[in-house]
Formats: C-alpha cells, sequence, structure tokens
C-alpha cells in the first residue's frame, strides 16, 4: 500500500490557492532554500522537533530514549547524531516540547481528514492543496491523493518548487486543478548559491505545464540581496510573460518565521539575510510585474 510521509494538515488555510482549503504537506524537499519557511520539511524522513522554551524537564523523555537521551539526564535537548527518531520521546512529552515532524499515512486516512470540511469548500470555492516540501518527491503518493479529491468532486492544487521528473509533474496536472509555482530567479549561479539546486530543470518544467494547458499562479518569494532589484523581477515577468498561458503572479515578501523552526528541528539556516522588504518596495515591484499584463497580489 503507498503511503506518504505527512507532517502537517492544515486546516482553513487561505493562502493556498482560491477558497477556504485544507493544505496537506509533504515531508522532503529538494531545495536548500536560505529563507525556507518550513525548514521542518526539508528532511524526507521523519524528525524530532525540540522547543527549549516548552520544556520543564519533567524527564520522561529521558526515561523512555533508546539513543539520544540514554545517558544524558541532566538536557531534554537531542543528540542529533545518535537520534533515530523513533518518536518515543514526543509520544511522552507532556507540554509538547518534542514533537514527532512526519508520520506515515494512507490516502485514505488523508482523505478521510479533507472531507471533513467539505461544507467549507463548497461554500467557498475552495478545496486541498498539496504543499511540502515538495509534492514531487513522493510522486506516487501526491497523483493517487490529488486524483482521490478530484473523484470526491474537490478542487486540487499543488504547491511546487518545480524541481523534479518533467512526467511526473505533467502526470500531476492531470488530476489538478491549479498550480502554485515558485520562480525565484532567472540567473542560474545565485539561483543555485541560494537554493543549492540549478534553475534549468524548474524553468523547463514550467514550460511543459504552460504548453500542456496548466492553470498556473506563479509565485515570486521576495528576498532581501538575492533577488529584490527591480532588474530581477522585471527579468523574471518578462521571462514568464513570453511563455503564456500565466495570467496571475504573486510577490511573497520574506518573512523570519521559519528560523526558530528550523532550530527545532537542528535545522541552521545558511547564512545572514536582511530584514522582509518594506510594503513601498513591494508596491514599487508589484507594479513593475503589471506592466507585463499580468494580475498581481502581494502576499499568498
Amino acid at each position: 500500500m503507498v503511503t506518504g510521509l505527512v507532517f502537517n494538515v492544515q486546516k482553513y488555510s487561505i493562502h493556498d490557492g482560491p477558497g477556504i482549503r485544507t493544505t496537506v504537506f509533504l515531508k522532503g524537499c529538494p531545495l536548500h532554500c536560505a529563507w525556507c519557511h518550513n525548514p521542518e520539511s526539508r528532511a524526507a524522513e521523519a524528525e524530532i522537533s525540540w522547543s527549549e522554551a516548552r520544556c520543564i524537564g519533567c524527564g520522561r523523555c529521558w526515561v523512555v530514549c533508546p539513543q539520544a537521551l540514554a545517558d544524558r539526564p541532566v538536557t531534554a535537548e537531542i543528540d542529533r547524531l545518535r537520534c533515530i527518531r523513533c518518536g518515543r520521546c514526543a509520544a511522552v512529552c507532556a507540554t509538547g516540547a518534542k514533537e514527532l515532524v512526519g508520520r506515515r499515512r494512507t490516502v485514505a486516512e488523508v482523505l478521510a481528514e479533507i472531507l471533513q470540511d467539505r461544507l467549507f469548500y463548497d461554500e467557498s470555492g475552495g478545496g486541498m492543496t498539496l504543499s511540502g516540501g515538495e509534492p514531487l518527491m513522493q510522486a506516487e503518493f501526491s497523483r493517487l491523493l490529488l486524483a482521490a479529491c478530484r473523484r470526491e468532486g474537490l478542487h486540487t492544487t499543488v504547491d511546487t518548487c518545480g524541481f523534479g521528473c518533467r512526467e511526473d509533474l505533467l502526470a500531476l496536472a492531470a488530476c489538478t486543478n491549479l498550480f502554485l509555482y515558485d520562480v525565484k530567479i532567472l540567473d542560474d549561479d545565485r539561483h543555485r548559491q541560494y537554493t543549492g539546486v540549478s534553475n534549468v530543470v524548474i524553468l523547463e518544467n514550467l514550460a511543459a505545464l504552460c504548453e500542456a494547458g496548466a492553470e498556473i499562479w506563479v509565485r515570486v518569494p521576495v528576498i532581501p540581496g538575492f533577488n529584490d532589484a527591480a532588474g530581477d523581477i522585471e527579468a523574471t515577468a518578462a521571462w514568464v510573460a513570453a511563455l503564456g498561458g500565466v495570467r496571475q503572479v504573486h510577490l511573497l515578501p520574506y518573512h523570519a518565521w521559519g528560523i526558530h523552526k528550523g532550530e527545532r528541528v537542528g535545522s541552521a539556516r545558511p547564512g545572514a539575510l536582511t530584514g522582509p522588504p518594506t510594503q513601498e518596495q513591494m508596491g514599487v515591484l508589484a507594479e513593475r510585474v503589471r506592466a507585463y499584463g499580468f494580475t498581481v497580489q502581494i502576499g499568498g
């Protein structure tokens, strides 16, 4: 039986596609973006999240841990090199200081949870959004879940970085109403520097989706010092406009919400980033993108 490694099912999402949605977050991402707001999604395996602020030092985790805490009864901090991610510590944690991030779930289990809010989808034009991480890293599970949602008459959306097998992406397109497609920057060298991968496959896959007639909203994270120059944003807008088919672009201002989540799973953010762009700067960039004929939204 095909299962997916899911780390969150978020109800009442209003920034992940049209209407009120349930967003299913999958583990595993091929990119390592310096600004990642879901760093707990990067690893393609379950992890233990630990919040020192929530820990009361009760000692329950010391008793049940078979590996990483067994001989360290002076702190609840996890020895990441020794942790086998069994989840026993999270299961007995009284305050939620330790949490297991990522659980194996079947399509039927996830679908049943999604369908609990069908009334909200019907009234708002919403549905299910598949996000991550990167859905293409769990392509078979993603396809089966999307197909199951479509059989139930739900609107389906895939939030993707676009880095993956083109055949898998086009297979998802057959059961997806809308793609939220990230385009960071056209400069491949800078893309490699800040995300760890080339953007060639990402741009080629976007072109393939456009050719297949998919509905796509392009999303551009605006990161100060990386791609917030007007020239960078205009270059992206011009390239996407030349593809045809994309009518909507979302500019997503950088935020630092992912820093603390990364610390909790032992994932340090590579390099230092400045603060978020100003509202004035976002407004200027939005006007430059609108000049290419797009409907532009600031934020999700």
